[in-house]
């Protein structure tokens, strides 16, 4: 599967991976498509963010950060979504992390994070690649 950065046309396609997403994340809120529009358009032109799709149409869809870490550990990458369609996963999913940590080195990052759902969980891929768990967040609806 090819692996690439998204472009503009890849917009509506990975509105849509989006939405499948929030889906299979078993989200109890609403799912906003002109939110996730924003959220695409503003990785799409942010030189500190990234968008990489694999397929043509897109199966899967990874967005990232780069930053600082507020507590001086240099500049880090953080996975803001990686989604892969059910049917397209496999080794087009490990090349988009392949994908991913090339680019954060390219941005002088330090580290790369990811973050594994409570639904989905998939640690143990991360701990094959060299991640290792830092920490565990807990949410509560107010």
């Amino acid at each position: 599967m090819d692996v690439r950065f998204a472009t503009a046309e890849d917009r509506d396609r990975v509105v849509t991976l989006l939405r499948e997403s929030h889906e299979a994340a078993g989200f109890t809120f609403p799912f906003q498509s002109a939110y996730a529009d924003q959220i695409f358009q503003q990785h799409l032109a942010s030189e500190k963010a990234c968008v990489i799709v694999a397929g043509k149409p897109a199966q899967g869809v990874l967005m990232a950060v780069a930053f600082e870490h507020p507590f001086g550990a240099g500049r880090i990458a953080k996975e803001t979504v990686w989604f892969v369609m059910p049917e397209a996963r496999g080794r087009g999913a490990i090349k988009m992390l392949d994908a991913y940590e090339t680019w954060a080195r390219s941005v002088g990052c330090v580290s790369v994070g990811m973050a594994s759902l409570a639904t989905n969980d998939v640690s143990s891929l991360y701990e094959r690649r060299g991640y290792s768990a830092v920490e565990t967040h807990f949410m509560k609806p107010l």
